[in-house]
C-alpha cells in the first residue's frame, strides 16, 4: 500500500512518548498547528517544475520539439473554461506544451465585451454568460471533437454542467463544489460523456484509492479514535476541500466518528506561513493536508499527510484525463461517467 502514496504524502507512525517517526520522505520541519498536543511534521518538498511554454496556434504548425506528454500524433481541441482563473490557465499552458489543441474561446461570470486573455501565443477570446450557449454551439460545430475542460466556480458547476449536457458536449468537471448529486444526474440522464473528479492530481488519487481499499478491507481498525484535520489552500479557493472530505469517509469507514464541520480550513496566508510551513512563493497556490488519528488512551497516533506546492500536478492530471476521455469518445465506448480512479487504471499516462 505505501508504494501509491505520492512523493508528498507522509505516512508515519509515532507512539507519543518517543520521539521517533518514521517517514517516506526525510522531515525538514516541525511545526505546532492549533491542534493541541501533537507536533506536525512536513516533508522535504521538491520545488514543482511548471508546465513548458511551447505553444502552437490551432493553425499553425506543431513546434519542432516533442509535445511534452501527450502520445505522438494525438492531437485534438481542447477548450478550458475558466482561463481567467489561476488553475484553468496552468491546465491551458499543459493543454499547448502537451501538443493539444487549444480552442481560443473561454467564459467569464462578468459581461465584459470584448475581454482577451493571451496564453504562450493563443490569444483567448472571453466571452460572458448571455453568450455562453450560442458561442459553444459554434465551437462544437467547428470542433465536433472539442473536450471542455471546466475550472470556474462552485455556483457554475451544475449550470455549465446543464450547457454542456444540453449540446452534447464531453467535458471534464475539475471544478470542485454544486449539487454533486445534480450533476451526475445531468450527466447520466444526457448520456454524455464526462470525467468528474474534485482531484485531477494523480498521486493524490492513488493515495485515495490506498485509503479506500483499506476501509473496504479493514473496516472499524480504527473504532475510538479521535480524528483532528487540517487543511491550508490559497485564500480565493471559498469551499471545503473535496479531497479532505473523500479521505475522513474513509476514516469514517474505519470506525472513527468524525463531524465535517470538525475540519480547520486556513485561508490566512500570515498563518500559512508561520504555523502551516507553506512556502512563501506558494501561498496564492497551494494544498497542504493534515489527517491526525489519536488512540482512546493517548499512547498511540498516526499521521497521514500530503503537501502539494503550485498546480502542475493538476494540470498534467488534467491532460491525462482529457486524452482519456477523448479516447473514449472515440472508440464510443459504454460507459459514459468515469473518475479519475478510471484515468489512472487505464494506464497510459506520462
Amino acid at each position: 500500500m505505501l508504494s501509491l502514496l505520492p512523493e508528498n504524502v507522509a505516512f508515519s507512525l509515532a507512539n507519543p512518548a518517543s520521539p521517533k517517526m518514521f517517514s517516506l520522505r526525510p522531515q525538514i520541519a516541525a511545526l505546532s498547528l492549533a491542534i493541541p498536543g501533537h507536533r506536525r511534521r512536513l516533508l522535504a518538498r521538491r520545488r514543482p517544475q511548471r508546465p513548458s511554454s511551447v505553444v502552437s496556434m490551432l493553425t499553425s504548425e506543431s513546434p519542432n520539439e516533442s509535445p511534452a506528454f501527450a502520445p505522438p500524433n494525438l492531437s485534438f481541441p481542447v477548450l478550458v473554461n475558466g482561463c481567467t482563473g489561476k488553475m484553468g490557465r496552468a491546465v491551458a499552458e499543459a493543454a499547448i506544451s502537451s501538443g493539444l489543441q487549444l480552442v481560443p474561446v473561454s467564459f467569464s461570470s462578468l459581461e465584459k465585451p470584448g475581454r482577451t486573455l493571451k496564453v504562450g501565443n493563443t490569444e483567448i477570446q472571453i466571452h460572458g454568460p448571455s453568450e455562453r450557449e450560442s458561442v459553444l454551439s459554434s465551437v462544437f460545430h467547428e470542433f465536433p471533437d472539442v473536450i471542455v475542460v471546466d475550472y470556474t466556480v462552485p455556483d457554475a458547476v451544475n449550470v455549465n454542467a446543464d450547457l454542456y449536457c444540453k449540446l452534447g458536449i464531453p467535458f471534464l468537471m475539475g471544478t470542485t463544489g454544486g449539487d454533486r448529486q445534480m450533476l451526475y444526474k445531468t450527466v447520466q440522464d444526457a448520456n454524455v460523456y464526462a470525467v468528474i473528479s474534485p482531484q485531477m492530481g494523480k498521486q493524490v488519487v492513488a493515495f485515495l484509492a490506498a485509503m479506500d481499499i483499506m476501509a473496504d478491507q479493514f473496516p472499524g481498525a480504527f473504532s475510538g479514535y479521535t480524528l483532528e484535520v487540517m487543511e491550508s489552500h490559497q485564500a480565493s479557493k471559498l469551499d471545503t476541500s473535496g479531497t479532505a472530505k473523500a479521505v475522513i469517509s474513509c476514516f469514517q469507514k474505519l470506525g472513527v466518528t468524525f463531524d465535517m464541520k470538525q475540519i480547520k480550513q486556513i485561508r490566512d496566508p500570515k498563518k500559512q506561513l508561520e504555523m502551516v510551513g507553506v512556502p512563501e512563493e506558494h501561498l496564492s497556490g497551494h494544498a497542504f493536508h493534515m489527517y491526525h488519528l489519536t488512540s482512546p488512551d493517548e499512547t498511540v497516533s498516526f499521521e497521514f499527510q500530503h503537501n502539494v506546492c503550485g498546480r502542475s500536478i493538476y494540470a498534467e492530471g488534467t491532460i491525462d484525463a482529457a486524452i482519456f476521455l477523448f479516447k473514449k469518445v472515440q472508440s464510443k465506448s459504454g460507459q459514459r461517467i468515469y473518475d479519475m480512479i478510471d484515468v489512472l487504471r487505464e494506464g497510459n499516462m506520462r
